[in-house]
């Protein structure tokens, strides 16, 4: 599935990932980049403050103990650039834990992790940061939802007003059947007296510009709800 769109640029959410142990890199790439998100995986400090250096991060997943420069070195080099940080170490003692959250990191994970949580904890922190609540994306299609931007396949795409609102709603409600009446008044801001021409008009548009003709489905006397494979 596609990662999110960056509010800025239009590009993904971008994370950092910091570990010595490449198995554990390719782990959490794998489980974030199948959650939406654009990864990028090192193994070595120094490289990580170049990497840092050169391109823009949403999110930094970071270990303690790594070669050419710990992590705590890193969050001293991080912490004036504002970009959140999740520690994800084998140390475990309260005072190294404390020592993480003080540096400034926005939560500490301790190894072996399930990776359910950790995906939890980068959406938990991303939402703090204001970065998830106004993105959103299903399958290939994202939404940035204060730019109004709509992308597919990282293609532009052009929405009427009315289409972006019915959008943002089946998006935000991924495999929920969305009764009509709730889609029109929401939308339309309007009262719903039973003629539903007009939504599915737009539910037809809708389809057609996302290539969504098997996802959007039609609910027998209810609506409509959007399939995704999560």
């Amino acid at each position: 599935m596609p990662g999110l769109l960056g509010v800025e640029t239009g590009r993904m959410i971008h994370i950092l990932i910091v570990d010595d142990e490449k198995a554990i890199c390719d782990l959490i790439d794998l489980n974030l980049s199948s959650a939406g998100y654009h990864c990028v995986a090192v193994q070595n400090g120094l490289e990580a403050i170049e990497r840092i250096e050169k391109e823009k991060f949403d999110l930094i997943l970071l270990d303690i103990m790594l070669p050419g420069a710990d992590g705590y070195d890193i969050m001293e080099y991080i912490r004036p650039l504002g970009i959140p940080v999740i520690f994800i170490t084998a140390k475990h003692e309260v005072k190294d834990r404390v020592k993480g959250l003080k540096l400034g990191a926005d939560d500490y994970l301790v190894k072996p992790f399930e990776v359910l949580e950790l995906v939890a904890r980068v959406e938990a922190v991303l939402r703090r940061y204001h970065k998830a609540e106004r993105l959103l994306v299903a399958g290939d299609v994202a939404v940035d939802v204060e730019a109004r931007r709509v992308t597919r396949g990282g293609r532009p795409i052009e929405l009427t007003t009315k289409e972006f609102g019915l959008l943002v709603l089946f998006v935000k409600n991924k495999n929920i059947a969305l009764f009509r009446e709730n889609l029109y008044e929401k939308v339309w801001e309007e009262e719903y007296y039973g003629d539903s021409r007009t939504l599915d008009l737009h539910v037809q548009r809708l389809r057609k510009k996302l290539g969504w003709e098997e996802s959007l489905v039609a609910v027998y006397k209810i609506g409509y709800r959007l399939e995704v494979i999560e």
